[in-house]
């Protein structure tokens, strides 16, 4: 019976270290767990970024959307722990909108801003009392109206981030369809011309040698810069981001970039 007891008072010992050990373990596995939002345009090469970093034992859970008003609100709520989405002009509209703090941890990719059409073949085929489609987001609205005033279609005020009420001048009283950014790709049939972004047109296999106009890419670009984005500014030393960022400047994300994105994008990090 002592015997027994002794056996006993053992186990209880013993368990509760083993419970211990086992959260010990589990917290040290789940430290490298990342769950990254992304658009399925880039799904091939977060792919290829996650099948490199199994090798450093980060373990990437690439988690899908299909419009821009998810990915932050996921971040924010922890479902996931990065997002590849966003350019710092979407980001800092996003921040000041909605009271976050939410930080880039990464450069990737840099993509004009690109029209569309089923029926011109330029905008300055564009006739009196037409209809352009352009994104409703703040930011890509602004990047939008700006290609327009950039091949002379319309003029702007100078507003940093104009919207349709920063239009000047409009001689062909065109109107202008805003629209969820995800929708404006389908409306091509519906309008003359339609400004696209650059995920949302290889969502929609737009080919980029087709569009008929594009925006330039110089140093006022640099707002659209495409990012890998954290909750907060302490994100951006942590150790496994730091990984992945490094994973994704590298010379294989960027030829991956040119091969999947046929020019349309070009490496932010070079």
């Amino acid at each position: 019976m002592k015997f027994l007891k002794k056996l006993a008072l053992a186990a209880a010992v013993i368990a509760p270290v083993l419970a211990l050990a086992a959260c010990g373990n589990s917290s040290a596995s789940s430290s490298d767990t990342v769950k990254v939002g992304i658009m399925a345009n880039d799904l091939p090469i977060w792919k290829d970024i996650q099948k490199r970093l199994k090798k450093e034992n980060v373990d990437i859970k690439l988690v899908e959307f299909s419009d821009y008003n998810k990915p932050n609100k996921s971040l924010e709520a922890g479902d996931i722990q990065l997002n590849s989405f966003q350019h710092y002009d979407f980001l800092g509209n996003w921040n000041k909108k909605n009271g976050t703090k939410i930080v880039s941890v990464g450069d990737t990719y840099i993509a004009p801003i690109r029209a569309y059409s089923n029926k011109i073949k330029s905008l300055k085929d564009l006739k009196k009392g037409d209809t352009v489609s352009v994104p409703n987001d703040p930011s890509n609205e602004g990047r939008a109206l700006q290609l327009l005033d950039q091949e002379g279609i319309i003029k702007l005020d100078d507003a940093s981030q104009p919207t349709v009420k920063d239009i000047k001048t409009n001689k062909l009283d065109l109107k202008i369809s805003e629209l969820d950014a995800a929708q404006v790709a389908r409306s091509l049939n519906d309008v003359q011309a339609a400004i696209v972004t650059n995920d949302i047109a290889a969502a929609a296999d737009l080919n980029p040698d087709k569009a008929i106009a594009v925006s330039d890419l110089n140093k006022a670009a640099h707002p659209w810069i495409n990012i890998i984005a954290a909750k907060s500014s302490k994100d951006k030393d942590n150790k496994t981001y730091k990984k992945i960022v490094k994973a994704y400047q590298s010379d294989r994300t960027a030829a991956l970039i040119k091969k999947y994105y046929k020019g349309a994008a070009v490496p932010a990090w070079k």
